[in-house]
């Protein structure tokens, strides 16, 4: 509880506030609302809570992991480990094997009706 207690109030100080620079032009009172719109909207979502609880999970282990993003992201239920690039690539051609198919269909199928219309004249 104590834990919490901390990583939360860590959390308040440092992430919800932390907004980036606003144009000089702009009140106090417009990035205060903003800020405030944007903390309701983490909350909102839960995001706050699920933070504290990976942060909270994170200061209570006993020994701290080598890589702390992939602790989070393992926490989070995110693969870890996943080569994106090679997954897009491999999905850009998998598109690309599709719309050749796609076209080979689209070409066999005219050529079916031909020989049907021929079939049927004859």
């Amino acid at each position: 509880q104590a834990a919490r207690a901390q990583v939360a109030a860590t959390c308040s100080v440092h992430f919800p506030c932390e907004v980036p620079q606003l144009a000089p032009a702009m009140s106090y009172e417009t990035a205060d609302s903003q800020k405030e719109e944007f903390r309701k909207y983490l909350e909102k979502n839960g995001i706050i809570s699920q933070l504290t609880r990976v942060l909270v999970g994170l200061y209570e282990e006993p020994e701290r992991p080598g890589n702390a993003i992939d602790y989070i992201k393992k926490y989070l239920g995110a693969p870890t480990g996943v080569d994106v690039e090679e997954l897009r690539a491999d999905n850009d051609e998998l598109k690309r094997q599709n719309a050749d198919l796609e076209a080979k269909v689209a070409s066999l199928t005219s050529q079916l009706k031909e020989l049907q219309a021929e079939q049927a004249e004859g």
